[in-house]
């Protein structure tokens, strides 16, 4: 697929689970190590701080944009916009990750070789993340890899996410 460098290879740990309307969804809770059901929501305050420490954010069931712009987390001011069409988060002015149409994304966690996180939404999304440009990735949705993906210049990552019209979530780059 791409051609590997001397780059220590990064990880991309993206959690992704089909329309909260389903019935059965599990995921592995990675603290207990056992399986446990869950059911998504919309994060109706557009933006917040877990109880794990992580954050989460958007709300795809609005008809019209809403934001929040100062938002302060771990030093860092974030800013989200989020509607049925478009989920967006930027972090000090600078991008994070978009959707569209729009998504809820719970528990982000970011760390310098890593990003994760639970996406949801109604429909089959494309999403894009800034990572470290022109740096390989390893994709891993529930612990399965789903191949490498290298980020462009600018560090973006586009993925290709089916998390809705009652299909279980999948990712492809």
């Amino acid at each position: 697929m791409y051609k590997m460098t001397s780059k220590k290879l990064k990880y991309m740990v993206i959690l992704l689970y089909q329309n909260k309307k389903e019935k059965g969804l599990k995921r592995q809770n990675n603290e207990r190590h056992k399986r446990e059901d869950i059911t998504m929501s919309v994060v109706k305050e557009l933006i917040r701080t877990e109880e794990n420490g992580k954050i989460s954010f958007g709300n795809y069931e609005l008809a019209q944009k809403s934001k929040v712009s100062d938002f302060e987390y771990d030093g860092d001011i974030y800013k989200v916009k989020t509607y049925k069409e478009i989920t967006k988060l930027e972090r000090n002015g600078m991008f994070v990750y978009e959707s569209v149409p729009g998504t809820t994304v719970l528990d982000l966690e970011e760390k310098e070789d890593k990003m994760s996180f639970a996406v949801e939404g109604p429909q089959d999304a494309q999403i894009t993340v800034e990572m470290e440009e022109d740096a390989e990735y390893k994709i891993v949705i529930d612990k399965e890899e789903a191949g490498q993906m290298k980020t462009n210049l600018g560090g973006e990552a586009v993925l290709q996410c089916r998390t809705g019209a009652g299909r279980a979530g999948n990712c492809t780059d």
